[in-house]
């Protein structure tokens, strides 16, 4: 993060990190330039240290600027996806014969990356609760390079305590990693509490309108970020321009959004709590959630991600999904619309018969910021 910035409100930075006025048209936001190549003043000589979109856009350098402030970090890399972020952060930290700690509650995505991708480069991997941090201690080993951390988790929203992982990875000598995907930087901030990387998936939250795919990585450490600034270049997949500036344009209205969404799921989780078709509601803002407190001492506020489960079983669970009508069925989550969907047989099929497989009965709600009562309503006739 630039020092320009440093002094500032997160809602400040997010309009204005990364968003200098246009310097040959004062256009107050920033170009889509939507260029492959550039002109070379004589042999290597760049303007502004700009060759090959590949290698660097100023579009994408805006969002990529303004990642890193939001984050509180040193360097930020936007990628073609969440995945393509992530396994270029891999590819970068690990080699084969090396060991990462995984979740046991985790994106589908991530954990096919890791047990169809990453395991077949000889990298191995150990499944942990990280909300146990003894959990977490007992999984590494001599040969850990890095700790996989979500909080809270996708869909059983779990809660990790950051700090404490944090001491656990410093211990060992490894690498802390948090996505940050379900809270936001607006939320939460992981690298203020000891992460080295922060990964996003740009496609929910920060993105916010269903309209756009991207990834993101961002780091404290400045040698780390020109490793990945390096490895981001030589692999390739990296944001295009357009989508840059969708994902700049969403991230502006990030903590107003944010806000409506948390103010939203509590009052959905008041009525899911007292519903006689509801078995089970999770949710980090309940008290009698496991890490309530913890999530209280390092988010802002919990979110707008939902699950719960229901009475009757998979069947029924698969029902509520249909009958929905305001909610829509679709993957996804983070986007002004609300969302319903149900993960064992969408998001999360890819976990089955693995550690991370989830309930059958489970629903997760990606909680939008329509009038909450019209939510409320539809949650209710879908429930019956």
């Amino acid at each position: 993060m630039s020092d320009q910035h440093s002094h500032q409100s997160f809602e400040t930075r997010a309009i204005h990190a990364g968003n200098t006025a246009d310097p040959l048209t004062g256009a107050v936001v920033p170009p889509i330039y939507q260029v492959s190549t550039y002109k070379q003043d004589g042999v290597g000589g760049l303007r502004g240290g700009y060759e090959y979109s590949r290698s660097a856009n100023p579009t994408r350098t805006a969002l990529e600027e303004n990642l890193a402030a939001l984050e509180g970090g040193r360097r930020g890399l936007a990628f073609a996806s969440g995945l393509a972020a992530e396994d270029c952060l891999l590819r970068t930290l690990l080699a084969p014969g090396d060991h990462v700690v995984i979740p046991n509650d985790a994106y589908g995505g991530t954990f096919r990356l890791f047990a169809k991708v990453v395991q077949r480069w000889g990298v191995d991997f150990s499944v942990a609760n990280t909300s146990d941090i003894d959990s977490v201690r007992a999984a590494v080993n001599d040969r850990t390079k890095l700790i996989w951390v979500e909080t809270p988790s996708n869909p059983l929203l779990g809660i990790t305590d950051i700090a404490a992982v944090a001491d656990v990875a410093r211990s060992a000598g490894v690498k802390l990693v948090v996505d940050n995907t379900f809270a936001s930087p607006y939320l939460q901030q992981p690298l203020a509490l000891g992460a080295d990387v922060v990964v996003h998936s740009l496609t929910k939250y920060m993105g916010g309108h269903s309209d756009v795919v991207g990834g993101a990585l961002v780091t404290a450490d400045e040698a780390l970020g020109e490793e990945l600034a390096y490895h981001q270049n030589a692999m390739g997949a990296v944001a295009g321009p357009f989508d840059s500036w969708i994902v700049l344009r969403g991230i502006k209205t990030l903590a107003v959004r944010m806000d409506r969404h948390s103010e939203n799921a509590e009052k959905i989780v008041e009525m899911l709590t007292q519903h006689p078709k509801v078995a089970q509601v999770l949710y980090p803002g309940l008290p009698e959630h496991p890490g309530h407190e913890i999530a209280a001492k390092q988010m802002r506020s919990f979110g707008g991600m939902i699950s719960f489960r229901v009475q009757g079983g998979e069947e029924a669970a698969v029902e509520v999904c249909n009958r929905a009508q305001l909610f829509t069925l679709g993957e996804s989550l983070g986007g002004v619309e609300s969302l319903i969907e149900h993960p064992g047989r969408m998001t999360h099929a890819s976990v089955a018969g693995s550690a991370l497989e989830v309930p059958a009965d489970l629903v997760r709600l990606s909680v939008g910021i329509e009038n909450v009562d019209d939510l409320l309503a539809d949650l209710r006739q879908a429930l019956g």
